[in-house]
């Protein structure tokens, strides 16, 4: 842990950020299994926000662990650390007023309430609820037929565990990309008009 360190306070506040994009920043944290549909979902919902002019950004598993997190490795620890550097760049954006969407597995309850804990009422999780036979039956990938043949150990879903969220704000389930857009839309609408 870093020592010698000090917060500095600067004069641009959250508030002042959020007043000039015309939005409040926020966090739509989606988990659910592999090919469930979390990345599908949030970048349609990140191209529609965008046409809507809304400051977006997007935080998908695959593309952060090509760069920020190419370090880590997919143990129970190294997820733990995938999902605590994420939940503070997500913290980042949201003070620079901007609406973030975030496509992880994140399979553990416990990761996702750390996440939960550091982003307050900013936190708002999205469970894409596919059934684990879909799943493997999209396998967008090819990681499903990969890790039923022995060929990639510690898989979510196959031979690691994915804990259900028991308390999401939103559940997907059951609805195409376009109804699942409209849903968030309506949500996101929601929220704002709560705060």
């Amino acid at each position: 842990m870093s020592t010698n360190i000090t917060k500095h306070n600067f004069t641009v506040s959250r508030q002042r950020r959020e007043q000039v994009n015309g939005q409040k920043g926020t966090v739509l944290w989606f988990t659910g299994l592999s090919g469930s549909g979390k990345s599908t979902i949030a970048n349609a919902l990140d191209d529609q926000l965008n046409k809507l002019g809304r400051k977006t950004y997007l935080l998908d598993g695959d593309n952060i662990r090509m760069g920020l997190n190419k370090d880590l490795s997919f143990s129970p620890e190294d997820r733990k650390e995938n999902i605590r550097r994420i939940s503070e760049v997500a913290k980042l954006f949201v003070d620079s007023g901007t609406i973030v969407l975030t496509a992880f597995i994140s399979p553990y309850i416990a990761d996702r309430q750390a996440a939960r804990e550091l982003l307050g009422d900013d936190f708002n999780e999205v469970f894409v609820d596919t059934d684990i036979k879909e799943c493997i039956k999209r396998d967008p990938k090819g990681l499903y037929k990969k890790a039923l043949a022995g060929e990639i150990k510690g898989f979510t879903g196959i031979d690691a565990p994915y804990e259900i969220p028991a308390n999401a704000e939103i559940t997907i389930k059951g609805l195409s990309i376009s109804e699942s857009v409209e849903y968030l839309l309506k949500y996101i609408i929601w929220l704002y008009d709560k705060r």
